[in-house]
């Protein structure tokens, strides 16, 4: 190995050392000025399409606006309240964004088939999947019934497959690679006593996502999880009536508060992005340090 800084260098050396560190920082800055354009964040998505299930509400609109923010056409979700749908829409075109809101039920084939034409339909083609829609049943495992059970792996895990798979055809069809986003939760790994089939499913999602990872992954389309902690939504409202659950859920979390859905829509406009592009795989926490801290949930 040579030592760079001896005195013994030669003339020569030290001209080549020179030259070549030149050439470096001449290489580093424009691979840079190519990858973060100057004056411009990397984490844009101008020109992309996204569709997000479940994004009339919570963590799902979020996600829906802060895309539109960063310059994506956005097809926003529903499955019941078609009012709640038109809500996220104006929202998003208020600010001069682009969107259309689409009726599905995530847990019929039919109806993730109809989120992706209609998206296709209206904008020409997909980029980005986010498949958010989810719901929860507390009950004791004990006095869980199968019409429970399947109802809740229907939406959260089938749902989520069915979302993969269809928006994975047509990104596919495309060639043109893509990303796939599915909002897990902390639960993938930590137990939840009274919420079987919730955790159940969560950890299905991530197995589910790793897998496909590695078979998407030649089409250049990625695949990732974000695992939310406790985050201010309407499935958290009861929080408010109890303040003493509040506080031993807040000891949960290193962090000290309870989050945003903002906060999970700023990893979602990271993994959806190009700055994410060798990323997947992988499951991204944002839980306030809940999951490192893992004590009595």
């Amino acid at each position: 190995m040579w030592d760079c800084s001896a005195k013994s260098t030669t003339r020569g050396h030290r001209d080549w050392l020179a030259t070549s560190r030149k050439r470096l920082h001449t290489w580093r800055w424009s691979t840079a000025r190519s990858v973060y354009p100057v004056g411009r964040l990397a984490v844009q998505l101008e020109n992309k399409v996204a569709a997000v299930t479940g994004s009339s509400l919570g963590i799902g609109r979020a996600i829906a606006v802060a895309f539109a923010r960063e310059g994506a056409s956005v097809v926003v979700n529903y499955r019941s309240h078609p009012e709640e749908g038109q809500a996220a829409v104006d929202e998003i075109e208020k600010g001069g964004g682009k969107a259309i809101s689409v009726q599905a039920d995530v847990s019929e084939p039919e109806g993730v088939q109809n989120l992706i034409r209609q998206t296709v339909e209206e904008f020409g083609r997909l980029d980005v999947m986010v498949n958010n829609a989810g719901i929860e049943q507390k009950i004791p495992f004990l006095e869980t019934p199968l019409e429970a059970w399947e109802k809740v792996i229907s939406v959260n895990l089938t749902g989520v497959w069915l979302g993969c798979q269809e928006a994975a055809r047509q990104m596919v069809s495309q060639g043109e690679g893509g990303r796939i986003i599915n909002v897990s939760s902390v639960h993938e790994d930590l137990p939840m006593p009274t919420n079987s089939p919730y955790c159940a499913a969560k950890g299905g999602v991530r197995m589910l996502m790793r897998t496909i990872a590695v078979e998407l992954a030649p089409h250049s389309i990625t695949v990732n999880n974000i695992a939310p902690g406790a985050i201010e939504t309407p499935i958290n409202r009861n929080l408010d009536d109890h303040p003493d659950q509040r506080q031993e859920l807040l000891a949960e979390i290193p962090l000290g508060r309870i989050g945003r859905p903002e906060d999970v829509a700023s990893m979602a406009v990271y993994l959806a992005s190009d700055a994410s592009s060798y990323s997947t795989g992988s499951t991204f926490f944002v839980d306030g340090g809940m999951i490192r801290q893992a004590g009595s949930l």
